[in-house]
């Protein structure tokens, strides 16, 4: 079994400036976090874009969803900032739906802070891709989700059913 990877930018990217907040999305961090912790799984990862998720247009949405799509693995993880993440989960359910098994990821918190949720919601979503039948999903706060029945709670920074 081998994981395709697919990078997007968002929060776990970010690579923050100064104290006001400034940041850009910086190269993907998934790799190095893999690599650092032993994944044996074989891996692709390919970067499709750097952008914060309320950057995503229409047409990076189609870009994601047709490059899914057209990836040869079956089993997919899409990293992805996490204000959008359900709107790009739905769209890939609609046209993915049960070919593959598609596993949506991002983090509350940059992959570069020291106390991050990257490397734990990354976990997840491996053990997910591996072990879930076809579908698309979210990995988020040590849990999967059904893209139909999640949002992200601003107020408390955390998924949740609906």
């Amino acid at each position: 079994m081998k994981l395709a990877i697919l990078t997007t930018g968002g929060t776990i990217d970010k690579v923050y400036f100064d104290a006001k907040s400034d940041y850009k999305v910086g190269e993907p961090q998934i790799k190095g976090i893999l690599e650092r912790v032993g994944v044996t799984l074989p891996f692709d990862v390919t970067e499709l874009f750097y952008k914060d998720s309320l950057e995503i247009t229409d047409e990076d949405r189609a870009n994601i969803v047709e490059s899914v799509a057209n990836c040869d693995a079956d089993r997919v993880i899409v990293t992805h900032g996490t204000d959008t993440m359900v709107d790009t989960a739905r769209a890939l359910k609609e046209r993915i739906g049960d070919v593959k098994t598609v596993v949506l990821v991002g983090s509350l918190t940059p992959a570069r802070f020291r106390e991050t949720d990257a490397e734990f919601n990354i976990g997840v979503a491996v053990g997910a891709a591996q072990s879930l039948g076809p579908g698309v999903y979210l990995a988020m706060n040590g849990r999967i989700f059904d893209p139909e029945s999640v949002r992200k709670n601003r107020e408390e920074n955390r998924f949740e059913s609906i």
